[in-house]
């Protein structure tokens, strides 16, 4: 396969015939796409942006799962609001609610420790290491054996590189399996809460505004990356002290306006544009409305659980915000994909890439085995999905804490070397974190409520098709209903202690015998159901290892296709850092119909404002905001031809989840604002890309900058993000 396959450097030398705004190119890639960049407006040398450790690249970090950006000397870290949410929440209580009112700490010492976990990760090498982890040894594998060899290929790269202390290291795949990079990056363990503003301007216009456009949302946040005295990573310490980074980006220096070139850098999470049509059929023709439904009615659930108790809210705020951002996600894919040709057109592409194999005797023996396996090894993926999707919603939250330590004590009497991904030496810490976060995100009403609901949905199926050993563990039954079901698993919270996280955290260090020993309740039962979990866990590993054989090949078909027409294939989103190009620009016409010019302004916030008794408070600007923008205070921040403040605008940069707190650059690459959400209608991007449709909405540093010198007057940031 190696032998075969184009390298991301050589397919990046391609022709680029694809739209000039579309594509997540690697950093290497860029110099090899040198003209569409010059031509859409960067001033500067596109060879730099390639180095991941020079300017303006060493200054985007992950937040693994967020992408973040230094904009100070000291470590000072800007993303999106809902991106820190979780340390907001974390920190926040019902008699000092930092998610309602904000946070600023006046000093370096009132900064607070962010959300147990928390890391800002800074890219510092990237490796193509695809003839290590594809060597002849397991090229001749398949199934189980193929899966387990490259797990401890990858895991012996990863041991390696991490030998340099203070690294967090992993392998990630591209194209199906095909090619693996190598990702080398500086963990700081030390993540600190600076500054939040309050819910009404971070999160304004809540859910009913998510994905949608206009948008008047000031979504952005602070934290601060801090090291030990030694200036190298460290757990947190009042010793500590700031991060000093390499780069760091500074705000623009001219203003932005429309039709300007602009440019994002981040992590995004996961695109599906390279998919067969049988995935994308599937996934719009069963799986994603049936998550979209299992989604729509556990939000409703929370709510209802809640309400009333403030606790309660804050401590599933994290869950809830994260749960209604993917289901208004999922039903914008959903409204696009229904009615539209985008099945019969990766149909009729699919066609022509096999009737390309099959012309050629050559290219039929090398790929044709691999797309036909392709085809059935997906199917039989999909019946495992149909079956299995609803467990995933169904599981006690204490019952998944329970397994994992269980599984962590098994592992633990292994060899490092030879346990499980993510139960390693290297992952103790962040296990640990997991644990005591789950300290201000568990509700145990509402944890009860989700889960006699979906074991009832669960029950309802075709009892042949049930998970029999969860159904012994458990002792229930098929057709057995929702109260009778509350009724048993009330008695299995009863006889747990691992709501307590102290309990919790003591079985970090229990060996397998405590906890077959144990008469707690949840501990019982995931040692009851742990063969059950290494049974499936098998079942998909021998699929995964037939998968990576047979779709690697068939990617490969795909990217030699496209060679032969003289087209580039960049390669889909899977959370490394990448790069995407385009320009402020609204449109005509919107998905209301109306034209969607490409800012907004303060005024919206006001047109837009209700109160905190109408429309669930989600369009509540603080007081001290709205009388603000009254007095027309707009300071040096007002722009003539919009006779206000800007706060959001439109771009046709392609973006995706992960993007998420990504700073967007102008053509000199400084700072013109955060790109966070994209419109609903467009979001459909992740599989197809439409460029007439696909914009994306990005906070306007200009209105960021106002917000916190004329209403939450944080000079202390300013000063050192050297704004005067």
């Amino acid at each position: 396969m190696t032998r075969h396959s184009l390298s991301l450097l050589a397919l990046a030398m391609l022709a680029v015939t694809a739209h000039a705004d579309e594509g997540m190119w690697m950093p290497k890639q860029l110099p090899q796409i040198a003209k569409p960049l010059k031509a859409g407006g960067l001033a500067m040398d596109p060879a730099k942006l390639k180095e991941l450790t020079d300017f303006p690249m060493g200054a985007v970090v992950s937040l693994g799962g967020c992408t973040a950006s230094f904009v100070s000397p000291q470590g000072l870290t800007v993303t999106n609001h809902h991106c820190a949410y979780g340390s907001i929440q974390y920190n926040s209580k019902p008699d000092r609610d930092l998610l309602k009112n904000g946070f600023y700490a006046q000093t370096l010492a009132d900064e607070l420790p962010a959300a147990p976990g928390s890391r800002i990760l800074v890219t510092v090498d990237m490796k193509d290491v695809s003839a290590d982890i594809l060597n002849a040894k397991t090229l001749a594998l398949s199934g189980k054996a193929r899966t387990d060899a490259i797990e401890a290929t990858e895991k012996s790269l990863v041991a390696a590189c991490e030998a340099d202390k203070g690294h967090r290291c992993n392998v990630y795949s591209f194209f199906g399996g095909l090619q693996f990079q190598l990702i080398k990056q500086l963990e700081i363990r030390d993540v600190r809460l600076v500054h939040a503003p309050a819910t009404g301007v971070g999160l304004f216009g809540g859910d009913a505004d998510n994905w949608v456009w206009p948008r008047h949302t000031g979504d952005y946040s602070f934290y601060r990356a801090y090291v030990g005295p030694d200036g190298k990573p460290a757990d947190y310490s009042k010793d500590n002290k700031p991060y000093l980074p390499k780069h760091h980006l500074k705000m623009a220096s001219s203003p932005l306006n429309d039709s300007d070139f602009v440019m994002v850098a981040g992590y995004p999470g996961r695109t599906n544009r390279h998919r067969l049509p049988t995935e994308v059929d599937f996934a719009f023709g069963w799986q994603q409305p049936t998550q979209t439904r299992v989604m729509g009615e556990a939000i409703d659930l929370i709510k209802a659980e809640t309400a009333g108790r403030r606790e309660g809210e804050i401590k599933m705020a994290a869950k809830m915000q994260g749960l209604q951002n993917y289901f208004k996600n999922l039903q914008g894919q959903q409204q696009s994909y229904d009615g539209s040709d985008i099945l019969a057109r990766k149909s009729a592409e699919f066609g022509k890439l096999k009737a390309w194999v099959n012309a050629d005797a050559k290219r039929k023996e090398r790929y044709g085995a691999d797309i036909a396996a392709t085809e059935s090894l997906i199917a039989e993926r999909q019946a495992i999905t149909r079956a299995e999707l609803l467990m995933g919603f169904m599981a006690p939250a204490l019952l998944n804490s329970a397994h994992t330590l269980y599984e962590g004590a098994l592992e633990r009497a292994k060899p490092d070397a030879e346990r499980k991904t993510g139960f390693q030496d290297r992952d103790a810490t962040r296990q640990r974190a997991a644990q005591q976060t789950l300290e201000r995100r568990y509700d145990e009403q509402t944890d009860k409520r989700l889960v006699a609901h979906f074991l009832a949905q669960y029950l309802a199926q075709p009892a042949n098709t049930l998970n029999t050993a969860w159904l012994n563990a458990l002792g229930l039954k098929a057709g057995q209903d929702e109260a009778s079901i509350r009724a048993q698993i009330d008695k299995l919270y009863a006889g747990s202690k691992l709501s307590d996280t102290a309990t919790r955290l003591g079985w970090l260090d229990k060996d397998a015998a405590a906890f077959k020993a144990s008469d707690d309740a949840f501990i019982k039962l995931a040692v009851a159901l742990n063969d059950d979990y290494e049974k499936r866990e098998n079942r998909d590993k021998e699929l995964a290892g037939k998968l990576q054989k047979a779709y690697a090949g068939a990617q490969q078909a795909m990217i030699d296709y496209h060679a032969s027409r003289g087209e580039a294939v960049y390669p889909d989103a899977n959370s490394t850092l990448r790069i995407s190009f385009g320009k402020v620009q609204g449109r005509t016409p919107g998905s209301d119909g109306s034209n969607w010019t490409p800012f907004t302004t303060l005024r919206g916030i006001v047109a837009k404002h209700r109160g905190p008794d109408e429309a669930g408070g989600e369009f509540n600007a603080p007081a001290e905001q709205l009388a603000a923008i009254k007095a027309r205070n707009f300071g040096k921040y007002y722009v003539k031809s919009l006779d206000s403040v800007p706060v959001n605008f439109l771009s046709t940069l392609d973006t995706t989840g992960g993007n998420s707190g990504s700073p967007v650059l102008n053509k000199n690459a400084e700072l013109v604002g955060l790109l966070f959400d994209g419109t609903l209608d467009a979001v459909i991007s992740d599989w197809d890309f439409n460029p007439k449709m696909v914009r994306s909405i990005c906070l306007d540093a200009r209105y960021m900058l106002w917000q916190m010198s004329t209403v939450d007057k944080t000079t202390r940031l300013l000063d050192e993000m050297g704004v005067k």
